[in-house]
Order: C-alpha cells, then structure tokens, then sequence
C-alpha cells in the first residue's frame, strides 16, 4: 500500500469518527464533545462573575485557551478529513465552529471578547444527532418554512408598527416636552415602543392629562397588536405542516392525514377541506 492510499485511509476512518456518530468511536467523540461544549461555556459564564473573576480569573482564562486550543485542533481535522472542505466551512456547522474559536484569538487583541465564546452553546446543536432526534430537527425545518413564508407579511407589520411608534413618539413630544422626561423625538419613539409592546419599564411616563390618555389607548393597541405575528405564523405554520406531513387535525394538531381523509385517525375530527 502507497503512502497515499495510507493517507485516505487515515482520512477516511478520522471522517467516520468525526462526522458519524453510529460507530462506538464516533459516538463517544460526540459524547466527548458535547461535554466539553458544555465545559467550556460553563467557564466562560463563571469568568463574567466578578467574585470568581478575581478568585480564579486566571484558571479560567488558562482553561478557555485550552478548550479554544482543542476545537482549533478538532476544527482542522475537520476540514482535513471531510469529503468537501469548502463545503464544510460554508455550511452552518461549519460556520458555527469557526465562530466558536475565534474569539479566543481575538481577546488577545480585544479585552473582553472571550465572552462571545458562548457561541460554542450553538454546537450542542449535535446532540440531536447524537441522540438520534433527527425528527425535532424536522419539526424545526416546519417552522424554518413558516417563517419563511410569513417574512412578507411580517415586514408589513413590522413598517405598519415602525410608523406608528414614530408617530405617537412625536406626538407625545409636543405634548409632554423635555420637562417631563421626553427630551427629544427619538427618546419619545423608546418610550412608545416600550408602550406598544406593553413592557413598561416606567423610567419614562407622561404626566400632562393628555399624555396619559394616548399612553392608555397606545397600550390597547399594544395588546391587539401582539396578536397579529402570532396569527401570521401560526396560519403559515398549519400550511407547512400540510405539506410536509399531509393534512393536520384542528382539533388535536395530529399531521400526516391521507389527502383524501375525511376523519381524524387519532381523534375522530372532521378535518377541514
């Protein structure tokens, strides 16, 4: 056997281990990983808490270069033994993993940045491989579609939203001024998106008569306005799961019913034409 052939052997088993996880090797490299994810943001939470920072900062740090060293290393074995290198690296995965070491490198410039090393949480993604949960990550492909198809209707809404908070926030300008709190127009729009989306933090409110009766009607608003995405996403996410999974009962959300099914297999429904 040629070097060569040695060296697509070396790279075909470490892409097995790598890339599978229904060998006993690939599963624990898996397992492996997914605790050292774990570990590694754990770290990272532990260092943003000053008590800890100042007791172990630097045990931290050494662990974050050691955790940033092995999915460096881990990240070019990768795109040594994957079948498509560029395909890797532009796939999500691919992209998730570059963007959970890079960080590391970028405190050495940057203070602080270590702490965007939390990205890693997105690995553990995996474990719906791992675990052979592929099927969430069809229900999640339902709603990536939903989103998608609503992304129209929601770009109106969101506009629609847009105006009227810009609006109310110069109305509201005129009405209350600078001495109550509302300094200027953009400081107005803040408080009638807080407003709006009914989350009150009160560091601003109106005082005159006035303010507070379009404060009492922008909040009505805000309650029916909620509802309108919600409605939206809900309509498309009935229609994805049709086509992915046939007709869905109204009653108990079963998918998967035969095109011609007048019935619900599981409850007994009618189903809507």
């Amino acid at each position: 056997m040629t070097s060569g052939d040695d060296r697509q052997s070396f790279r075909s088993r470490l892409a097995l281990i790598i890339f599978e996880s229904d060998t006993p090797l690939g599963k624990l490299f898996d397992v492996l990983l997914l605790w050292t994810i774990v570990l590694s943001v754990l770290f990272v939470l532990l260092e943003s808490v000053a008590g800890v920072r100042e007791l172990h900062g630097g045990m931290l740090q050494g662990f974050e270069f050691v955790f940033t060293g092995l999915f460096t290393v881990e990240y070019l074995a990768r795109l040594y033994s994957a079948r498509n290198a560029l395909h890797y690296a532009r796939s999500f995965y691919g992209v998730v993993d570059l963007l959970s070491i890079l960080p590391g490198y970028l405190s050495l410039l940057v203070p602080g940045a270590q702490y965007l090393l939390v990205i890693r949480a997105l690995r553990l993604l995996r474990v719906f491989r791992v675990l052979k949960l592929s099927r969430y990550l069809g229900e999640a492909s339902v709603l990536s579609a939903a989103l998608r198809a609503s992304r129209i209707k929601i770009t109106v809404f969101l506009y629609t939203v847009l105006m009227i908070v810009l609006i109310i926030g110069s109305v509201m300008y005129l009405v209350e001024g600078p001495e109550n709190g509302f300094l200027n127009i953009p400081v107005s729009i803040y408080w009638a998106i807080v407003t709006l989306t009914t989350v009150g933090y009160g560091d601003i409110s109106p005082q005159t008569p006035l303010g507070q009766l379009i404060a009492a009607m922008l909040m009505v608003v805000g309650y029916g306005i909620i509802a309108v995405p919600t409605g939206i996403v809900t309509v498309e996410l009935n229609r994805a799961a049709r086509a992915r999974g046939g007709r869905v009962c109204p009653e108990c959300a079963l998918a998967g019913h035969d095109a011609d099914a007048r019935y619900c297999k599981r409850c007994g429904a009618p189903l809507q034409l």
